[in-house]
């Protein structure tokens, strides 16, 4: 199973570009952590596709929780840039026809963090 959030934006949201970026990552679905190998779980390898990460070419997905007997702990996952852009753009699909901003303009902070993490993919 997959995990995912929904990044919620309206009209009136105040959402800043951090915060948009974050709730962006946050909301891109990771592949189930107990499929995942040691390396992508310590984020030295891509989550989704295992291709080897430099500080160039690594994107940051936060931290996650997981929980597994006896308690909770954080991981930190990291993609590639084109993984990372991929899933934005299935994202986007998802976020659009339900976001009033989006509807009305070009201006969703939401929709800019993903087209931006879409073009750092390309």
């Amino acid at each position: 199973m997959e995990e995912s959030t929904q990044p919620a934006c309206t009209d009136n949201s105040p959402t800043t570009t951090q915060t948009a970026r974050d709730q962006v990552i946050a909301a891109l679905t990771l592949p189930a952590l107990d499929g995942l190998t040691e390396a992508q779980v310590r984020g030295a390898v891509c989550v989704w596709d295992g291709i080897a990460l430099t500080p160039a070419t690594a994107v940051n997905l936060g931290p996650r929780k997981a929980r597994r007997p006896g308690g909770e702990y954080q991981w930190f996952p990291r993609g590639c840039k084109r993984c990372t852009g991929r899933r934005a753009y299935r994202l986007l699909f998802d976020h659009a026809p339900k976001c009033e901003r989006c509807q009305k303009t070009s201006t969703c902070p939401i929709a800019v963090e993903v087209h931006r993490l879409i073009r750092e993919g390309h």
